[in-house]
């Protein structure tokens, strides 16, 4: 006669089938987030479009104060640095006006914005049921509105200059659609985690603090003097490197690109796992 399975297996077996179904579930709902989303495209420009108006509502200038103040300082800080550095204005400010201008108006300022992405939406959560995914093209709306106006700055300095890139230049395309899909995994990462864990943001940006000084903005990876090893270990380097490089004129390495896809890649498997997982608590959480 056959024996029966121990009770204590059949349990087991269960709770094992019983995880795998919420965790496909949870999997499944997560994609369908994303494509609803993605089919709301035009709803997600709307609301971005809209943060910015009510932002600067009342103000005469509206954004075009954070193009002043960003062209004064790259003046200032062009000035003080190549005499520091003992470098050619002309070959720095160009270098200096646009790696300033995608570090504060995108890189750290998508990373900051991702944090309350779905802390600042919680009454548009709360109130209509829309896809997460909404918020995380809402935030990256409104931060290329914003580096719209302030691209303006490398602009004028390369006209200055009289630095063009050619057709070179044309290599930023690729870098830049690889920023959007990053922005959008930064913002379902951090807007999940930072939803649950209200410490997060302050740890976050004063990372970024440290990682700006780390990260060849202010500085040249020339200056290294063939002691650049460590610069692909920073994960910021090849992705900025990707999409500055062209635009001043230069080709990035294989390996750059290599490096940036990578980073890219673990990042948005992280984000997913993330995400799917906190995706069904978020509305409690916020």
């Amino acid at each position: 006669m056959g024996t029966s399975p121990h009770p204590s297996k059949v349990s087991e077996k269960l709770l094992v089938i019983h995880h795998g179904f919420l965790s496909f579930l949870r999997h499944r709902q997560g994609w369908q987030d994303i494509i609803y989303g993605l089919k709301l495209w035009k709803l997600a420009i709307s609301l971005g479009w809209l943060d910015i108006k009510l932002r600067y509502r009342g103000s005469v200038v509206g954004p075009l104060w954070m193009t002043l103040s960003s062209a004064l300082m790259v003046g200032s800080m062009g000035l003080i640095y190549s005499t520091l550095f003992k470098m050619v204005l002309r070959d720095y400010l160009p270098f200096l006006a646009l790696s300033m201008i995608l570090w504060q108006n995108v890189l750290s300022a998508i990373i900051s914005d991702a944090c309350t992405c779905f802390l600042q939406a919680n009454d548009t959560i709360h109130s209509i049921k829309l896809p997460y995914f909404v918020q995380a093209l809402r935030t990256m709306v409104r931060n290329f509105i914003v580096l719209a106006h302030n691209i303006i700055v490398p602009l004028v300095v390369f006209v200055i200059f009289r630095v063009w890139p050619g057709w070179v230049g044309l290599l930023s395309i690729p870098a830049l659609a690889l920023w959007l899909i990053d922005g959008i995994a930064v913002c379902l990462l951090l807007g999940s985690l930072c939803a649950r864990y209200r410490d997060i943001p302050p740890i976050v940006n004063s990372i970024m603090q440290v990682v700006f000084y780390v990260t060849p903005i202010i500085w040249q990876p020339s200056q290294l003097a063939g002691k650049d090893w460590w610069l692909p270990l920073n994960p910021f380097y090849p992705l900025i490197e990707i999409l500055r490089l062209p635009l001043l004129g230069g080709v990035p390495s294989l390996f750059v690109w290599e490096c940036a896809f990578g980073y890219s890649f673990v990042l948005c498997l992280v984000a997913w796992f993330i995400f799917a997982r906190a995706r069904p608590r978020l509305a409690f959480w916020i």
